[in-house]
């Protein structure tokens, strides 16, 4: 009995165009034509396709198919290097739940990294982006650090947040002299904040200027000059501080 390469793909559970490709990329023998110039497909092609048609299912990629497909191949190295390729993917697609499950349950955003779920709600689009940006350049450590302080929020947060471009000197000298003390504070308390990127994976010089540029293309200049001036005031109790 021999088959069209309509039935032996309806056989095997493929598609016409998938058996053409096949034939193209020498993977499948092309059968033998009949006078009219159809293809005949006997039970060896169709257990070849079956072959493919199985290892494709595995995930398989088709540029190691032709490799493993015979019967007197040994493919337990390639099946093993799939194996630990899968076993990658679901550790993967698992904390991707996990994730998820704690964005839903926070109804937060789902770009914001999980850490801060539990806060996006109450943080602007600004610090949203700056902690993003922070995540991408620092270790875990000082992420989760980041993570704890933003569950302390001070008052002088909403108020330099919400500090105009336009703002006086005045202002934002008055401001920075609110906020010294709270970073004074925060400081002692979290001793890490004064060297967040010593321990960044590519490097603190790195993960400094990636901030730093994060900090100047969010924030306006008065609040810019807010910092400018908070870190002198900072500098002038503490001269050793960075």
């Amino acid at each position: 009995m021999a088959w069209s390469t309509q039935q032996v793909a309806e056989l095997a559970g493929t598609t016409v165009k998938a058996v053409r490709y096949y034939h193209e990329i020498g993977l499948l023998e092309v059968p033998d034509r009949t006078a009219n110039g159809y293809k005949q497909y006997e039970v060896a092609h169709l257990v070849r396709l079956l072959q493919i048609t199985r290892l494709r299912d595995l995930g398989v990629p088709l540029s190691e198919v032709a490799s493993m497909g015979r019967a007197d191949d040994d493919p337990d190295e390639a099946i093993r290097v799939l194996d630990r390729e899968l076993a990658a993917t679901v550790e993967r697609l698992n904390r991707v739940r996990a994730e998820l499950a704690v964005i839903l349950r926070h109804r937060a955003p789902a770009y914001v990294p999980p850490a801060f779920a539990p806060f996006s709600r109450a943080l602007t689009d600004r610090q949203r982006s700056l902690l993003m940006v922070y995540s991408t350049v620092l270790s875990e450590r000082s992420v989760e650090g980041f993570r704890e302080l933003i569950s302390e929020p001070d008052e002088v947060d909403d108020e330099f947040e919400a500090l105009p471009a336009d703002a006086d000197e005045a202002a934002i000298d008055h401001l920075a002299a609110r906020m010294a003390p709270v970073v004074r504070r925060k400081r002692e308390q979290h001793p890490w904040v004064k060297d967040p990127a010593a321990d960044a994976p590519r490097g603190a010089q790195h993960a400094e200027r990636t901030m730093a540029e994060a900090v100047v293309q969010l924030y306006n200049p008065a609040q810019i000059r807010v910092l400018v001036r908070l870190n002198d005031l900072i500098q002038e109790e503490d001269p050793d501080a960075p």
